[in-house]
Order: structure tokens, then sequence, then C-alpha cells
């Protein structure tokens, strides 16, 4: 079994930076022992922790097909196709929590949250900042081009 260790090893750490998108929390994200959590951003707040809003980039939708790539484990574009997490057809406009049939955590479904475009690029930053106590296991894209890049790509993805 010890020749297996390696390849099984290697396939774990793909998956994990799949459903991580390979990058870590943004510094300064890291709760310490006693420190209490800052409050979540308002529902309607689309401020980012480094600054950068979407309006600085213009987002390629081929592009954002290629960083959904990333997502698709958990995610998919199909109407009415949840996954571990909800179909993304749709996403942007949506109210959070608003995929009928999918189970999501309180969290999500009591964020008060509509998915505009900005709120997700806010949100894809560092999901646990906006919507804390959210399941979804992604640390966040650090990359603001590719966040909008994504962001563009999701927008594609309705009737």
């Amino acid at each position: 079994m010890s020749h297996l260790r390696g390849p099984v090893v290697f396939g774990l750490t793909l998956l994990v930076a799949a459903c991580s998108g390979g990058s870590s929390p943004p510094a300064g994200n890291v709760a310490t022992a006693g420190a209490p959590e800052a409050p979540p951003p308002a529902a309607n707040n689309v401020d980012t922790m480094t600054g950068a809003t979407l309006a600085q980039f213009s987002g390629d939708a081929a592009a954002g097909q290629r960083v959904f790539l990333q997502c698709q484990s958990c995610h998919a574009v199909e109407a009415g196709a949840n996954r571990l997490g909800p179909t993304l057809h749709g996403v942007v406009g949506r109210q959070s929590g608003g995929v009928p049939g999918f189970n999501y955590s309180p969290a999500n479904r009591n964020a008060g949250i509509i998915w505009t475009p900005e709120k997700l690029f806010q949100y894809l930053e560092n999901p646990r900042r906006v919507v804390p106590g959210t399941t979804m296991a992604f640390a966040g894209i650090g990359d603001p081009r590719r966040r909008a890049d994504l962001i563009a790509y999701l927008a594609t993805l309705h009737d």
C-alpha cells in the first residue's frame, strides 16, 4: 500500500486546491484566540478587504469560464442542477438562499443579500467574511481580475 501514498496525497492536494481556489485567506483575516470577529459587512455594503472595486475591472466572460473550473466540483451552471452547492444559473440578481430545494446553511439562507455583481465581487474575495457561518468550503479568490472575470461569466448564466 505504501506505493499508493504519493498518488493519494497528490490527489487529495489537488482536490483541496480546487475547492479552495489554490489561495490562502487574505492576510489580516485570521481571528486571534479570544478576539471577537468583526461583524460581516451589511447586505448592501460592497467594500472589499483590499479596497478593489468591480468597476476597476472589465470582466472577460471567456476567462471567467476558465476560472469557474475551480468551482465546478461543487456547483453546476445548469438551471435546477444542484450539487454540493446550489446551481449558479441565474445567481446574478438572485436573493441569497434563493434556489428552491437546496438545503442552505442558516447563515446563507438568512443573510438577506442580493447577489449583485458588486456583492459577488466582495463575497468571492472571502466568503466567510461576508457570510460568517457559511458551509461553503472555499477560501476565496484573492486576484480581483479573476473575480471580475468569473462574475462576467456568471452574468451570462440566465434564461
